[in-house]
Protein backbone atom coordinates (compact mmCIF):
# COMPACT_ATOMS: atom_id res chain seq x y z
CA UNK A 1 0.00 0.00 0.00
CA UNK A 2 1.42 3.38 -0.70
CA UNK A 3 2.31 6.15 2.01
CA UNK A 4 -0.34 8.74 1.19
CA UNK A 5 1.42 11.93 1.77
CA UNK A 6 -0.55 14.91 3.45
CA UNK A 7 -0.26 17.98 0.84
CA UNK A 8 -0.78 20.49 4.07
CA UNK A 9 1.25 18.60 6.39
CA UNK A 10 4.26 19.32 3.74
CA UNK A 11 3.10 23.32 2.88
CA UNK A 12 2.87 23.55 7.21
CA UNK A 13 6.63 22.18 7.42
CA UNK A 14 8.12 24.09 4.81
CA UNK A 15 6.22 27.32 6.21
CA UNK A 16 7.72 26.59 9.21
CA UNK A 17 11.19 26.02 7.70
CA UNK A 18 11.00 29.78 5.81
CA UNK A 19 10.15 31.27 9.16
CA UNK A 20 13.66 30.22 10.93
CA UNK A 21 15.53 30.64 7.84
CA UNK A 22 14.31 34.21 7.25
CA UNK A 23 15.65 36.82 8.89
CA UNK A 24 14.85 40.35 9.93
CA UNK A 25 16.62 42.99 7.69
CA UNK A 26 18.12 46.31 8.92
CA UNK A 27 18.75 48.70 5.96
CA UNK A 28 22.02 50.76 7.09
CA UNK A 29 23.29 53.76 5.61
CA UNK A 30 27.09 53.21 4.01
CA UNK A 31 28.61 55.87 6.17
CA UNK A 32 28.15 53.82 9.46
CA UNK A 33 30.50 50.84 8.14
CA UNK A 34 32.98 52.59 10.46
CA UNK A 35 30.76 52.32 13.88
CA UNK A 36 30.82 48.71 15.50
CA UNK A 37 26.70 48.51 15.28
CA UNK A 38 26.43 46.62 12.57
CA UNK A 39 28.74 43.94 13.19
CA UNK A 40 26.77 43.89 16.55
CA UNK A 41 23.88 43.54 14.26
CA UNK A 42 24.77 40.67 12.19
CA UNK A 43 25.79 38.41 15.20
CA UNK A 44 22.28 38.82 16.97
CA UNK A 45 21.00 37.05 14.15
CA UNK A 46 19.89 39.93 11.80
CA UNK A 47 20.53 40.47 8.16
CA UNK A 48 21.81 44.35 6.91
CA UNK A 49 22.10 45.83 3.99
CA UNK A 50 24.45 49.11 3.14
CA UNK A 51 22.81 51.58 1.15
CA UNK A 52 22.80 55.00 0.45
CA UNK A 53 20.13 56.32 2.57
CA UNK A 54 19.53 60.31 1.79
CA UNK A 55 17.95 60.51 5.44
CA UNK A 56 18.95 58.90 8.22
CA UNK A 57 21.00 56.15 9.59
CA UNK A 58 19.28 53.22 10.01
CA UNK A 59 16.14 51.95 8.43
CA UNK A 60 13.69 48.94 9.63
CA UNK A 61 11.10 48.37 8.06
CA UNK A 62 8.87 51.42 8.19
CA UNK A 63 11.20 53.61 11.37
CA UNK A 64 13.68 55.77 10.08
CA UNK A 65 16.20 56.09 12.90
CA UNK A 66 18.91 58.70 13.14
CA UNK A 67 22.11 57.39 15.40
CA UNK A 68 23.91 60.09 17.12
CA UNK A 69 26.84 59.56 19.81
CA UNK A 70 26.63 61.58 22.46
CA UNK A 71 29.28 64.25 20.91
CA UNK A 72 27.81 64.28 17.55
CA UNK A 73 24.46 65.20 19.32
CA UNK A 74 26.13 68.24 21.04
CA UNK A 75 27.63 69.28 18.19
CA UNK A 76 24.95 68.74 15.91
CA UNK A 77 23.07 71.16 18.56
CA UNK A 78 26.00 73.90 18.00
CA UNK A 79 26.58 74.06 14.64
CA UNK A 80 22.68 73.30 14.20
CA UNK A 81 22.70 70.62 11.93
CA UNK A 82 20.38 68.53 13.94
CA UNK A 83 17.27 71.21 13.02
CA UNK A 84 17.62 69.98 9.26
CA UNK A 85 17.87 66.39 10.38
CA UNK A 86 14.70 66.43 12.38
CA UNK A 87 12.53 67.60 9.72
CA UNK A 88 14.03 65.22 7.60
CA UNK A 89 13.57 61.92 9.44
CA UNK A 90 9.89 63.12 10.22
CA UNK A 91 9.55 62.33 6.39
CA UNK A 92 8.62 58.80 7.25
CA UNK A 93 5.55 57.82 8.71
CA UNK A 94 8.32 56.41 11.66
CA UNK A 95 10.68 57.64 12.73
CA UNK A 96 13.63 57.48 16.40
CA UNK A 97 16.49 59.50 17.56
CA UNK A 98 19.38 57.36 19.14
CA UNK A 99 21.71 58.90 21.41
CA UNK A 100 24.31 56.37 22.57
CA UNK A 101 27.28 56.06 24.64
CA UNK A 102 25.75 57.76 28.03
CA UNK A 103 27.76 55.41 30.17
CA UNK A 104 31.07 57.34 28.09
CA UNK A 105 30.27 60.97 28.12
CA UNK A 106 28.48 63.28 29.96
CA UNK A 107 25.30 64.82 27.35
CA UNK A 108 24.36 67.73 29.90
CA UNK A 109 28.09 68.94 31.29
CA UNK A 110 27.37 72.48 31.61
CA UNK A 111 31.80 72.78 31.89
CA UNK A 112 31.62 72.14 27.80
CA UNK A 113 32.92 75.75 26.21
CA UNK A 114 29.89 77.34 24.01
CA UNK A 115 27.49 74.72 25.68
CA UNK A 116 25.10 75.02 28.70
CA UNK A 117 23.17 71.67 29.88
CA UNK A 118 19.56 73.49 30.27
CA UNK A 119 20.20 74.03 26.52
CA UNK A 120 20.71 70.53 25.64
CA UNK A 121 17.22 69.54 28.10
CA UNK A 122 15.41 72.22 26.29
CA UNK A 123 16.58 71.01 22.91
CA UNK A 124 15.49 67.53 23.84
CA UNK A 125 12.03 68.65 25.15
CA UNK A 126 11.86 70.40 21.84
CA UNK A 127 12.21 67.11 19.93
CA UNK A 128 10.56 65.28 22.15
CA UNK A 129 7.04 67.37 23.03
CA UNK A 130 6.57 69.63 20.18
CA UNK A 131 8.78 67.37 17.05
CA UNK A 132 7.03 64.37 18.60
CA UNK A 133 10.40 62.51 17.95
CA UNK A 134 10.55 59.57 20.39
CA UNK A 135 14.34 59.45 21.40
CA UNK A 136 15.87 56.17 22.81
CA UNK A 137 19.24 56.64 25.19
CA UNK A 138 21.74 53.60 25.09
CA UNK A 139 24.73 53.31 26.94
CA UNK A 140 27.14 52.37 24.15
CA UNK A 141 27.01 51.10 20.34
CA UNK A 142 26.33 47.18 21.79
CA UNK A 143 23.31 48.50 23.57
CA UNK A 144 22.05 50.18 20.32
CA UNK A 145 22.20 47.18 18.41
CA UNK A 146 20.03 45.19 21.11
CA UNK A 147 17.33 48.09 20.91
CA UNK A 148 17.36 47.67 16.88
CA UNK A 149 17.54 44.00 17.01
CA UNK A 150 13.82 44.20 19.15
CA UNK A 151 12.84 46.47 16.95
CA UNK A 152 13.28 44.53 14.09
CA UNK A 153 11.81 41.87 15.28
CA UNK A 154 8.49 42.99 17.00
CA UNK A 155 7.73 45.25 13.46
CA UNK A 156 5.55 44.48 10.37
CA UNK A 157 7.43 44.27 6.96
CA UNK A 158 6.29 46.85 5.05
CA UNK A 159 7.67 48.60 1.99
CA UNK A 160 8.49 52.07 2.51
CA UNK A 161 10.17 54.35 -0.07
CA UNK A 162 13.96 55.39 0.29
CA UNK A 163 13.30 58.61 -1.83
CA UNK A 164 13.17 60.73 1.03
CA UNK A 165 14.69 64.63 0.35
CA UNK A 166 17.58 66.98 2.40
CA UNK A 167 15.89 69.97 4.06
CA UNK A 168 17.29 72.73 5.23
CA UNK A 169 16.91 75.64 7.89
CA UNK A 170 17.54 79.22 6.59
CA UNK A 171 19.60 81.55 9.40
CA UNK A 172 16.40 82.85 10.92
CA UNK A 173 14.63 79.33 11.10
CA UNK A 174 17.70 77.98 12.90
CA UNK A 175 17.46 80.78 15.49
CA UNK A 176 14.23 80.36 16.30
CA UNK A 177 14.31 76.72 16.65
CA UNK A 178 17.01 77.67 19.40
CA UNK A 179 14.67 79.88 21.22
CA UNK A 180 11.67 78.09 20.84
CA UNK A 181 13.56 75.06 23.01
CA UNK A 182 12.82 77.17 25.79
CA UNK A 183 10.59 76.75 28.05
CA UNK A 184 7.34 78.91 27.57
CA UNK A 185 9.12 80.09 24.54
CA UNK A 186 6.52 79.91 21.38
CA UNK A 187 7.41 81.35 17.98
CA UNK A 188 5.47 84.65 18.35
CA UNK A 189 7.96 85.20 21.14
CA UNK A 190 10.86 83.90 19.35
CA UNK A 191 10.57 86.25 16.53
CA UNK A 192 10.05 89.22 18.90
CA UNK A 193 13.19 89.12 20.75
CA UNK A 194 15.00 88.22 17.29
CA UNK A 195 12.91 91.35 15.66
CA UNK A 196 14.86 93.26 18.81
CA UNK A 197 17.96 91.32 19.14
CA UNK A 198 18.88 89.63 16.18
CA UNK A 199 21.44 87.10 17.62
CA UNK A 200 20.89 84.63 20.15
CA UNK A 201 24.26 85.80 21.53
CA UNK A 202 22.44 89.02 22.14
CA UNK A 203 19.33 87.96 23.78
CA UNK A 204 21.08 85.90 25.87
CA UNK A 205 24.09 88.18 26.87
CA UNK A 206 20.68 90.76 28.16
CA UNK A 207 19.98 92.20 31.32
CA UNK A 208 16.65 90.33 32.19
CA UNK A 209 14.91 94.09 32.71
CA UNK A 210 15.37 94.43 29.11
CA UNK A 211 14.00 91.32 27.77
CA UNK A 212 11.19 91.73 29.84
CA UNK A 213 10.50 95.51 28.07
CA UNK A 214 10.00 93.09 25.09
CA UNK A 215 8.17 89.77 26.14
CA UNK A 216 7.18 90.57 29.97
CA UNK A 217 7.69 87.83 32.72
CA UNK A 218 8.64 85.26 30.35
CA UNK A 219 11.92 86.84 30.32
CA UNK A 220 12.71 85.19 33.66
CA UNK A 221 13.33 81.69 31.81
CA UNK A 222 16.40 83.41 30.72
CA UNK A 223 17.64 83.44 34.40
CA UNK A 224 18.54 79.32 34.30
CA UNK A 225 20.89 79.79 31.75
CA UNK A 226 23.24 82.55 33.25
Amino acid sequence: MKEIFSIFSRNEKDNKETRIIEKPRVIIDYREKNCSVPSELIALGLEIEFQNLKVGDYLINEIIIERKSVNDFINSFINKRIFRQIEEIKQYPKFLLVIEGMEEQELYNDEKEGMNGNAIRGVLLSIILKYRIPVIMTKNQKDTAKFMNILARKQKKEHISLNAKKKSFNSQEQKQFILESFPGIGPATAKKLLKEFHTIKNILNQPIDELKKTIGKKAEIFKLVE
